[in-house]
């Protein structure tokens, strides 16, 4: 995710008019004037702890990966295996420069055999759709332009197409303990899949069949909804693709059926303390250009195999055992300690610097993830928080803060 900031005009999104209704207040984030809150961030926050919240999320990008060879071609523009992925599973992975660093984190989807749809961040638009363009134009494909019968490759389906999906398609995340209840009860969704092939029967499904990060075709009055068992909250919960004109009749459903559950619309305050308590990175923060995957924890994702991706030779280069780690931090009282402010030892000395940090409304304490030193980054190590001049004792903890009970 990111909050990078952009200097074109800010952009809205569809449901810009229900947001006003509903007493938003906006902020320009990658772009886009988003609903920054409708009533109280810590309202929002514990409506999707304790019952659901629905986000508009609408200003990310997506990208539809289709053609014979998009998995082998994936394989090699993105850091992470995509040709593995099971059909209508979902996968988070990386977008990395030619030295290593990262572009944008992602989430990719495998919609068919040689059909793959990814969500990338809103202020990494531009970067995204670059990275991915450059990659096209220098893939090995597996199939030679020519095929052996003399058969032009684009035209037998082995080109690979990248199709910029980002205006036509709106995205809405409803999240929180009570999202799947809410889901099966609004009202004009159909949980049925259309036929993949001529000759095949539109297939009926139940919500309790969709997995984490796994994902469904279904359809809303008619139009077609992507269903996905994903979010950045911590919580379970679904993010629902459709086409930009059905939004706000969707949007509407999801209130309409929420209301007596406790669902409140909900803005990016809470999404950005939400995603904290969970863990999870935010681009601009916790991952940038100048930042490697393992630094942030994040080596995991990165292909173990031997195959070439954008960004390999890059990562090898990087390898530095002295890079800074990314690193949770919890403290006591109120004062939270925010982005760039220093991390010292005892005698002061300068250890790292905070990305991200809040009062952590779930857990009633200070919360913060930072880059230190290795030799600083164990949990259980004490170190201190410079909040404008005071030290703050805290002290280093895994990740993530706040875990959802199953």
């Amino acid at each position: 995710m990111t909050d990078a900031p952009s200097t074109a005009p800010p952009r809205y999104t569809v449901l810009r008019e229900r947001h006003a209704a509903l007493g938003a207040s906006f902020t320009d984030f990658g772009g886009w004037m988003m609903p920054v809150r409708y009533s109280s961030d810590l309202a929002e926050h514990r409506a999707v702890r304790e019952a659901a919240g629905l986000f508009d999320v609408s200003h990310m990008a997506e990208f539809v990966i289709e053609g014979s060879h998009a998995a082998a071609f994936l394989d090699f523009a993105l850091a992470g295996r995509i040709s593995t992925m099971p059909l209508g599973k979902a996968k988070y992975s990386l977008l990395l420069a030619d030295d290593g660093g990262i572009v944008d984190d992602l989430i990719v989807y495998r919609l068919g055999d040689d059909h793959f749809l990814i969500i990338a961040n809103a202020g990494n638009y531009a970067e995204v759709a670059g990275a991915l363009a450059a990659a096209l134009d220098v893939f090995p494909s597996p199939a030679p332009a020519v095929t052996a019968d003399g058969a032009f490759g684009f035209v037998t389906g082995t080109h690979v197409r990248i199709e910029d999906a980002s205006e036509a398609s709106a995205l809405l995340a409803l999240q929180g303990p009570r999202a799947a209840a809410i889901l099966a009860d609004v009202a004009g969704l159909d949980f049925v899949a259309p036929a993949r092939r001529q000759g095949d029967e539109p297939q009926a499904w139940h919500l309790d069949e969709l997995g984490y990060y796994a994902v469904r075709a279904a359809a809303f009055e008619g139009q077609p909804v992507l269903v996905a068992r994903t979010g950045y909250t911590g919580e379970d919960g679904f993010e629902l693709l459709v086409p930009t004109d059905a939004a706000p009749a969707l949007w509407d459903a999801l209130l309409a059926a929420g209301a007596a559950q406790g669902l409140v619309p909900a803005g990016l305050a809470a999404r950005d303390t939400l995603r904290l308590e969970a863990g999870m990175p935010l681009y601009g923060h916790e991952l940038t250009r100048d930042i490697a995957p393992a630094q942030a924890g994040l080596a995991r994702v990165i292909s173990s195999g031997d195959e070439d991706f954008i960004g390999r030779a890059g990562l090898a280069a990087r390898a530095d055992a002295a890079s800074a780690v990314l690193v949770g931090i919890v403290s006591a009282g109120k004062r939270a300690g925010r982005a760039g402010y220093a991390v010292v030892d005892a005698a002061g000395a300068h250890l790292g610097e905070i990305t991200s940090g809040a009062l952590s409304p779930t857990l009633g304490h200070p919360i913060a993830m930072a880059y230190v030193t290795p030799d600083a980054s164990a949990p259980g190590t004490e170190l201190f928080i410079d909040v404008r001049g005071t030290a703050i004792p805290a002290t280093v903890t895994a990740l993530p803060f706040y875990r959802r009970k199953k």
